[in-house]
């Protein structure tokens, strides 16, 4: 017979949702106490309890070459999965993780197969890199492979300009989305700046990555579509750097960048103030190291959002958005354990005490 584990304290089940314990029986969550012989091995921890963080932009299987080999996606896993993340939707990947799928012991992903890229207008070795006669059809490949979701690069910097172009004509981009919905998919892209964002949304994207761009005359309309946006502030703070490295050859696209990354805080608390849905996310995988979570948490905070609104980005409102269960009856138990309560202070989610996955404790 398997340990049972009681979970005791304060379970944070929903934003309002405040329980004194919680049970795992058969690695699934039940708020009614055994009783007989499934109670008398138990195990007990102690503590403030989330649901198991989600990283909703996130690339396991990526690193700032290209794809990677098992043994690194798995070691990117686990420190995702020690920092507390247990839930990863992988915004695009050239690898093949789906042996991770049968691992206990590992973050649950759901992915949106490979980026799909202008040619030569993206990170060389990570995109599908294709010309927009072709964008329907590589959306409906990646639909297939992918759990839900695609993702494109709907802009990157064209060397032609010297700066920040959107990638796709809006007629292309327009059939692309339509043939995922009818696959089942939601799509996301990749975007920086500002002159890309109304055609996608109006073709009907479902989210946006970055989204630095938003400006006063698209967040309304991001607002009234329901579209969510995933800031990735850890990464957008990379921004001054990469304009010092790039101003010699393309002085007006380092401009562009640092503008962006200057106005990241404001842009952010606009958007949330306007009813924009907004997740966590932190772009970990390609340049940037995995197990960030709680450092983005914080980044959102320090933009304006309250703190269990941005708690709830990463946690039951991120869980709902991306169809996956929080601390309900029968769900998985996976969630995490902390010393003080993370509604009064977000860094709290920088040093979990326990990480439980599927009703085991990652010791």
């Amino acid at each position: 017979m398997s340990v049972v584990l009681r979970v005791r304290g304060r379970v944070l089940a929903g934003p309002e949702d405040v329980r004194d314990e919680l049970w795992v029986i058969d690695g699934r969550v039940t708020y009614d106490r055994p009783s007989g012989a499934a109670a008398r091995d138990v195990r007990t921890v102690t503590g403030w309890v989330l649901p198991g963080l989600v990283d909703a932009h996130c690339h396991v299987g990526l690193d700032a070459h290209g794809a990677v080999d098992e043994a690194t996606s798995e070691k990117q896993a686990l420190t995702d999965r020690d920092a507390g993340t247990l839930l990863i939707r992988d915004a695009g990947s050239p690898a093949d993780t789906r042996w991770i799928d049968d691992r206990e012991d590992l973050p649950k992903i759901i992915r949106a197969g490979r980026h799909i890229a202008r040619t030569r207008r993206y990170i060389r070795n990570y995109a599908h890199e294709i010309e927009p006669a072709e964008l329907v059809a590589y959306v409906a490949r990646e639909a297939g492979r992918g759990d839900g979701w695609v993702k494109l690069v709907g802009d990157w910097l064209d060397r032609g300009v010297g700066d920040l172009a959107a990638c796709w004509p809006r007629a292309e981009v327009e059939a692309a989305i339509a043939q995922a919905h009818r696959l089942g998919a939601r799509v996301t892209a990749h975007c920086f700046a500002e002159e890309s964002l109304r055609d996608l949304v109006e073709a009907g994207i479902d989210c946006v990555e970055h989204a630095t761009g938003l400006t006063e005359d698209t967040i309304p309309l991001f607002a009234e579509r329901g579209v969510a946006i995933v800031p990735t502030l850890v990464n957008i703070a990379t921004f001054p750097k990469l304009a010092a490295g790039g101003e010699g050859k393309f002085p007006r696209w380092a401009d562009h960048m640092r503008r962006l990354h200057e106005r990241r805080y404001d842009t952010v608390r606009a958007a949330y103030d306007a009813g924009v849905p907004v997740f966590v996310g932190t772009d970990a995988g390609g340049s940037l190291a995995h197990g960030l979570v709680a450092a983005e948490v914080a980044e959102l905070v320090t933009a304006g959002i309250p703190p269990l609104d941005a708690l709830s980005a990463t946690t039951w409102g991120a869980r709902e958005w991306l169809g996956r269960p929080a601390l309900e009856e029968g769900a998985p138990a996976d969630l995490v354990v902390y010393d003080e309560d993370p509604r009064a202070d977000v860094r709290v989610l920088a040093a979990p005490r326990r990480v439980v996955l599927n009703g085991r404790v990652i010791d």
